[in-house]
């Protein structure tokens, strides 16, 4: 999986999404195209009447068009505040990459691995048959941090190889994007999830499933359809003059 996911250049794919922000649940179908190299991406959610565009050769910002009044199309930078808030990863999250890395961290703090990964053979998963894996520790849990000198909640997850959202849940800095103070005391999780369940797509060796479940239940859900690897893009896809598109 992790060669496969290495040789993607294009993806083209649907996405059920559920993230837990406090004790709610958000609920989104999206539609992502990405170039890996450079990285390029169009992401749109119809419900939310929502488009992005990220064309990392034109720009290092994000042109965001909401389809609802009043109509203005901004330029947003993707680590920014206004992209960012109540969302648990960035557009540079979007793909199989961040996937492969979120599988790999956990890989790296779990020394038993034989231990707490479980394989449960094939079974079908949203139209696909897909080899099930999972993970589980019961030894998850929190450990005091010291805040350096200018770090972010971000910066801390990356360092420490956490889940950010974890992270930020555990001590209130859900849309709390800059510096931490220095000496603060924060509480970051022993491991990347507690529970973790992957269904992988025996013919493409990709995720068509990924739930992550912490010491409190699922806390973020992501399921792929319509997958479509290494299809070379028209030209003109992450251009904003694309006609399919409603910038």
């Amino acid at each position: 999986m992790f060669d496969s996911i290495k040789n993607i250049r294009t993806l083209h794919t649907k996405i059920h999404a559920i993230e837990r922000i406090d004790n709610t649940f958000n609920i989104a179908h999206s539609e992502i195209k990405v170039n890996t190299h450079p990285r390029k991406l169009y992401f749109i959610n119809p419900a939310k009447k929502l488009e992005v565009l990220y064309n990392a050769e034109v720009s290092k910002k994000a042109v965001v068009k909401p389809h609802v009044f009043p109509y203005l199309t901004v330029h947003l930078d993707p680590l920014g505040n206004l992209m960012r808030k109540s969302q648990h990863y960035t557009i540079h999250e979007l793909g199989f990459e961040f996937i492969a890395k979120t599988i790999a961290l956990t890989l790296r703090n779990e020394k038993e691995i034989p231990e707490h990964f479980t394989y449960h053979g094939k079974v079908q998963k949203n139209g696909y048959t897909c080899h099930l894996l999972q993970f589980e520790d019961d030894s998850y849990s929190y450990r005091k941090y010291t805040v350096g000198d200018k770090e972010t909640a971000t910066s801390i997850a990356y360092k420490l190889c956490v889940n950010e959202y974890l992270l930020r849940h555990k001590n209130n800095l859900l849309n709390e994007f800059t510096y931490l103070k220095k000496g603060k005391v924060i509480g970051v999780p022993t491991l990347y999830c507690k529970k973790a369940v992957i269904y992988v797509d025996e013919k493409q060796m990709v995720p068509v499933s990924i739930s992550l479940f912490d010491d409190e239940g699922l806390f973020e859900s992501y399921t792929f359809s319509s997958i479509t690897v290494n299809k070379p893009f028209p030209k003109d896809e992450f251009l904003l003059d694309n006609k399919a598109y409603g910038f």
